[in-house]
């Protein structure tokens, strides 16, 4: 059998010997500089998030009452819709595209291909085709699922 080592020669438990006390100034100053960083970046977030949805909002409300227009003035609405949205979330010189160009705009804004392939070419190469050959259920449809995703 082995023998049990003495325990008698070491000390007790103690504080650190850099401070005086309990509580020592590094200790209190890390605490309130990591709280006062994690209030500034929840600050942030949701400040993002209430521009996000109040843009969302403000979009789908604007949808909806373009909804109750006759169809030539509704894709017009749109359409208008459309442009101040990309001119919030993407810039000016966003907006200003036209023709294809817009339609890859609204595509790479919204995280899609609706306005390249999908009906929603009617506000890049169609806007002023007639209204009968335009699928305005599928393009109102579209647009509604869209703008609920907004995340600015």
């Amino acid at each position: 059998m082995t023998a049990s080592p003495d325990l008698s020669a070491l000390r007790g438990l103690h504080l650190p010997t850099g401070g005086t006390g309990a509580v020592q100034p590094e200790m209190v100053a890390a605490i309130a500089l990591g709280f006062g960083l994690a209030l500034l970046v929840g600050g942030i977030r949701l400040l993002r998030a209430r521009r996000g949805a109040s843009l969302r909002r403000a979009a789908l409300r604007e949808l909806a009452q373009a909804a109750r227009l006759e169809p030539e003035a509704r894709r017009v609405a749109q359409a208008r819709l459309l442009r101040r949205v990309v001119r919030t979330l993407k810039g000016e010189e966003a907006a200003r595209a036209r023709g294809p160009a817009w339609a890859a705009t609204l595509d790479a804004t919204f995280g899609t291909d609706f306005f390249r392939t999908g009906p929603g070419r009617a506000f890049a190469d169609d806007l002023y085709r007639r209204p009968a050959s335009v699928d305005s259920a599928a393009i109102d449809a579209g647009l509604g699922r869209l703008l609920t995703q907004i995340r600015a």
